[in-house]
């Protein structure tokens, strides 16, 4: 799961519906993230991977790594 290529879809990738709309999933806020895994449901497929990481990324400090990869 911890590939380049995720790494760079969490920094390009915005999130595709919500209250974060249009916002690159590695911005999402944590308490966010959070949300989906305590009170709703992480999504299906290659997005609910993409946050599940992004949570445990922020969770342990690592989310600064991947924003230098978002395209300017």
């Amino acid at each position: 799961m911890l590939e380049k290529e995720n790494l760079i879809k969490l920094a390009r990738m915005p999130m595709p519906f919500g209250k974060y709309a249009g916002r690159m999933l590695i911005d999402l806020p944590e308490e966010y993230l959070l949300w989906f895994q305590n009170k709703a449901e992480f999504p299906k497929g290659e997005l609910g991977d993409l946050l599940k990481l992004c949570l445990a990324l922020k969770v342990e400090g690592l989310d600064s790594l991947v924003k230098p990869l978002k395209r300017s």
